[in-house]
């Protein structure tokens, strides 16, 4: 019995890690602040229905009026991105320049998770076009906004990147940048859980911040969706042809 007893004792002792590791487990990600300036490069246009180009360049903004609002708020919105602050955009995106092959796979792009990643020939078959991966590469290829529709997602069925208009390197940093930054993240007090940048979210003091996997995790144990960010809500059906925008997909938070 005194052998059994040390065998318990030993298997059900907890072996702290060594003291560096711990150290380095506590420590947060460092920031990439080489990505965090690409906002000050991003050219950006926009139409009163919305974001419409999104380029690397100078930082030159192309919209007046109403137009100028959507640009801005898209810098904004891709300044927190970069710098890990926030896992969703809002600021409407306006396609009227794309095809309706184009918008399709482009709103399919938009509802990858953020942090996944999925294969051009999955995104053909939803669309219902299974034969046509090397088209839905080419509809990729020529997104108008970037990184406000998610195309850096979407890779080969190898694992492979694949081509990304901002390039392969940037393509890597945007997809590490997602898995080392919570998408859900909940409060320990209200129980209520949102997506990382929410207004509600921001809020949340450190100590009552719990960070979830998914929002079926966090239902679970108890959390509810925010009303003002609706993490988890289900998709809507695939946009007709005739959309010209994906920006009655998503929410205001006004």
């Amino acid at each position: 019995m005194d052998a059994l007893d040390r065998m318990l004792r030993e298997f059900f002792t907890v072996t702290p890690p060594p003291r560096l590791a711990a150290r380095a487990l506590e420590r947060p990600p460092r920031p990439d602040v080489a990505l965090e300036r690409l906002v000050s490069r991003l050219d950006l246009a926009a139409t009163e229905a919305g974001v419409c180009r999104l380029t690397v360049g100078r930082g030159r903004t192309r919209a007046t009026g109403r137009a100028r609002r959507h640009a801005e708020a898209a810098r904004a919105q891709l300044a927190e991105y970069l710098a890990g602050r926030r896992a969703f955009f809002t600021v409407p995106v306006d396609l009227a320049g794309a095809g309706p092959f184009q918008r399709a796979v482009l709103a399919m792009a938009d509802r990858i998770p953020y942090g996944a990643t999925d294969s051009y020939a999955a995104l053909a078959a939803r669309i219902g076009r299974p034969r046509a991966a090397r088209a839905v590469g080419n509809a990729l290829a020529a997104n108008p906004v970037p990184i406000l529709l998610p195309c850096h997602r979407v890779v080969r069925g190898d694992g492979t990147w694949g081509h990304y208009a901002f390039g392969g390197r940037l393509k890597t940093r945007l997809l590490a940048l997602e898995r080392a930054t919570p998408a859900i993240v909940g409060c320990s007090t209200t129980r209520i859980v949102c997506r990382h940048g929410c207004r509600a979210e921001q809020r949340i003091r450190e100590p009552r911040r719990v960070v979830f996997a998914s929002v079926a995790e966090a239902g679970d144990v108890g959390y509810r969706p925010c009303r003002l960010c609706a993490p988890g809500e289900a998709p809507e059906a695939l946009p007709s042809a005739a959309q010209a925008s994906v920006s009655s997909r998503r929410r205001s938070e006004s």
